[in-house]
């Protein structure tokens, strides 16, 4: 849904008012203007498509697009949307005073533009939406605190963007989601350690990852997905159990891949010698 919108009210529901409007001076007949390639008439706005009156959000942001020089005028308007698409366009200087907003959109705004040492005061904003933005453009040591956020979509995050050496704090992240990306990106020489994670996703990456040489600690494992990772990389040498497996498809790669190395041996012995 677009500009279909074919009927034009105001955050309060009710018709908007070109004539009452403080920029009417501002405004074009939408009947005889013709939009510019570019889609933007800098300076202008055009009713049901740009108004900073119109409740509706696209048109609001529409509208500080083309007059970024109002968008200062704004930021204290009763309308949360008027605020928040104010506050994208706005001087950053002129940020600070909607850092205790009501409303968590104009909060996520800020969280995207304001400089390292305002943002560090969002860490703990109650909006996870918020906190989320902040762990975003947060590095390193700063963004421990947010390490054992409450909300698992911020620790996500979190986890995506903290240096490798801070990793092995979230090992035991009660989310298992978490603990994905934490396998995903953890050094090897810690990465045996989640060879036991209760989430058999996490085993499936330890799995994946780990050198053949180290999958015997998943020959065992319970989940058949994870044995047939470990069926497809392991040291043929090492297939052991797997041959037998209770699963078709562990036990069929494992025995092609056992039945490859055994030609492969009778091959070498029919070698002449050198």
């Amino acid at each position: 849904m677009t500009d279909d919108i074919l009927e034009s009210l105001d955050w309060r529901g009710e018709p908007v008012d070109c004539t009452a409007c403080a920029h009417r001076d501002r405004r074009l007949d939408p009947a005889t203007t013709a939009l510019p390639p570019g889609g933007k008439l800098p300076g202008h706005c055009l009713p049901l498509k740009t108004c900073v009156e119109d409740r509706y959000a696209k048109r609001i942001q529409r509208f500080f697009e083309w007059n970024p020089d109002l968008s200062a005028g704004h930021l204290d308007h009763p309308y949360f949307e008027v605020r928040a698409n104010a506050a994208r366009f706005a001087p950053i200087f002129q940020l600070p005073r909607l850092m205790g907003d009501p409303d968590e959109t104009v909060r996520s705004v800020l969280a995207r533009r304001l400089p390292r040492r305002l943002l560090m005061k969002l860490r703990d904003d109650p909006d996870r939406e918020v906190r989320i933005a902040v762990a975003t453009r947060l590095e390193d040591a700063d963004l421990a605190p947010l390490m054992r956020d409450p909300d698992c979509s911020v620790r996500l995050r979190v986890v995506r963007r903290i240096p490798d050496g801070m990793l092995p704090a979230m090992m035991h992240d009660e989310d298992p989601e978490v603990r994905v990306e934490v396998a995903r990106r953890l050094a090897m020489d810690w990465l045996p350690s989640l060879a036991w994670d209760d989430s058999p996703r996490v085993r499936l990456v330890v799995a994946q990852r780990l050198p053949p040489s180290k999958l015997h600690v998943l020959l065992a494992d319970a989940d058949w997905m994870v044995r047939l990772a470990v069926a497809g990389r392991i040291d043929a040498g090492q297939l052991g159990p797997l041959l037998d497996d209770p699963e078709e498809e562990v036990r069929a790669i494992a025995r092609q891949r056992a039945a490859g190395l055994a030609a492969g041996f009778t091959i070498a012995n029919d070698l002449p010698p050198l």
